[in-house]
């Protein structure tokens, strides 16, 4: 059973909605289509970090000033 899409309103800068304009063009796609990628696309890489921050959640900490003399220290700064 396929899901019903929702509708909202959503305000574009006239040259974002322009260049959308031309992509759906250009593309064959929607405007509707290409936002929800663009919006999935965000999704998944905020649960990528998501995933990585929580595997990282014992990793030590260390203070900013602390890694800027670790890194003068090691010459990559």
């Amino acid at each position: 059973m396929a899901t019903q899409a929702k509708r909202a309103t959503i305000y574009f800068d006239p040259s974002i909605h322009q260049a959308l304009k031309f992509k759906a063009v250009e593309t064959s796609c929607s405007i509707s289509t290409l936002v929800n990628e663009a919006v999935k696309a965000a999704l998944s890489e905020d649960a990528d970090d998501i995933i990585a921050l929580e595997a990282r959640a014992n990793d030590p900490l260390i203070s900013y000033s602390d890694m800027l003399k670790r890194l003068k220290k090691d010459g990559r700064i």
